[in-house]
């Protein structure tokens, strides 16, 4: 069931991409605490917050950001891991442990499209074991680290925040362009150096024997790094509203300004998940009774979304007309004004999921029909009765 997402995936980096396929990874919790019916949930927060955990691999044009399509998903439940991989899922120590067969997946995915694969992920991936054993196995990573951790920097052993205060003591930061942040635009200034990860990982696994959770320093090779700073300033005050310590192995020709915009287009995903969850479809309220037959619709659900994108950026005005049927059909209000759109996909993929049951129920019933059945048996409803 993953073979057109792959191809839209594919077909979409050919077309959408100048050197480099994007692909953000993230998790995604679904909550099912009211659905006892299923018994393989796993716990996610707490005791009481039972679901699934989603990892989806989402590929994103590195030109102008656009999402193409997922190229894998993976649901964590009790029994398992339903994956769209070929191979085997099976249930690795920890999250990002994980990570690491699904990138291979999304590279081999987009191997024959001459545009090699830039893996986005938040801080939640920020570990020294990992980005050591990506870097080995080939893959370009580029990573939000943490203020805290320590580096090797001009010969000395100091935390990031530190290299980041020399970068501001001299002068290196340049202004680049104007972003979103908030709802507001304002000014990106971005900033590069070069560091060293030269201190042992730092493992923390349950001992399968004893059943506790266990820390081990796992000695590495030193890993060199770009580390490219990038802020999100006040345009009056020069307050910095967001910062980003972004690690990478990505070659020095790839500029510092678009690993910065790279990054920046990391939110794709979280808008991603937030469609899959909403629209009309609201998967957290699927009567589906095991993961894996929700696994299967979810499969479903993500390609509607790459449909509505798809017709989302289709300049042709048949494309247009459709968008405002759309609109028209999820019922809800757009904004107004020169700027706007007149479409969000949300609408769209609510108006897809009316529009779609009303073509099938007009392949066996005349409209004349259903018009006549109406005023029968709901008199008034299609034309009220003058007062």
């Amino acid at each position: 069931m993953v073979t057109p997402l792959k191809a839209c995936a594919q077909a979409g980096v050919e077309q959408a991409c100048e050197a480099y396929a994007l692909v953000v990874l993230d998790w995604s919790p679904l909550h099912f605490g009211s659905h006892p019916s299923k018994g393989d949930r796993i716990t996610l927060t707490n005791r009481r917050d039972l679901g699934y955990q989603l990892l989806t691999a989402l590929c994103v044009s590195d030109r102008t950001g656009v999402p193409l399509s997922p190229l894998c998903l993976e649901l964590n439940a009790a029994d398992g891991v339903h994956s769209t991989r070929a191979g085997p899922a099976d249930a690795e120590a920890s999250s990002l442990d994980a990570v690491a067969p699904v990138l291979t997946e999304a590279a081999d995915a987009l191997a024959g499209c001459g545009k090699p694969a830039v893996f986005i992920i938040d801080r939640e991936a920020d570990s020294v074991g990992h980005y050591r054993a990506w870097d080995e196995a080939g893959h370009a990573f580029l990573v939000r680290a943490d203020d805290d951790r320590r580096v090797r920097h001009e010969g000395a052993a100091v935390r990031l925040s530190v290299v980041v205060e020399q970068l501001r003591e001299q002068d290196a930061f340049a202004q680049v362009r104007e972003v979103e942040f908030q709802g507001k635009t304002h000014p990106q200034w971005v900033a590069e150096t070069t560091i060293v990860l030269h201190r042992p990982a730092r493992t923390h696994r349950v001992d399968p024997e004893t059943g506790v959770a266990k820390h081990h320093n796992v000695a590495g090779r030193p890993l060199t790094l770009r580390l490219v700073v990038s802020e999100v300033r006040d345009r009056t005050s020069g307050q910095v509203l967001s910062r980003w310590l972004l690690l990478t192995n990505l070659p020095a020709w790839v500029d510092m300004t678009g690993v910065a915009l790279w990054y920046y287009w990391r939110w794709r995903i979280e808008s991603y998940h937030k469609l899959l969850k909403g629209a009309g479809q609201q998967p957290e309220a699927w009567q589906q009774e095991t993961a894996a037959a929700l696994a299967r619709r979810l499969l479903v659900a993500a390609m509607a979304c790459v449909v509505v994108w798809q017709l989302a950026r289709d300049p042709r005005p048949e494309a247009e007309e459709l968008r405002g049927v759309l609109v028209h059909l999820s019922g809800r209000q757009m904004k107004r004004g020169k700027a706007a759109r007149g479409f969000t996909e949300p609408a769209l993929l609510a108006g897809l999921g009316v529009l779609i049951p009303m073509l099938h129920l007009l392949q066996t019933h005349d409209p004349n029909d259903l018009r006549r059945l109406t005023e029968t048996a709901l008199p008034g409803l299609l034309t009220p009765p003058r007062c």
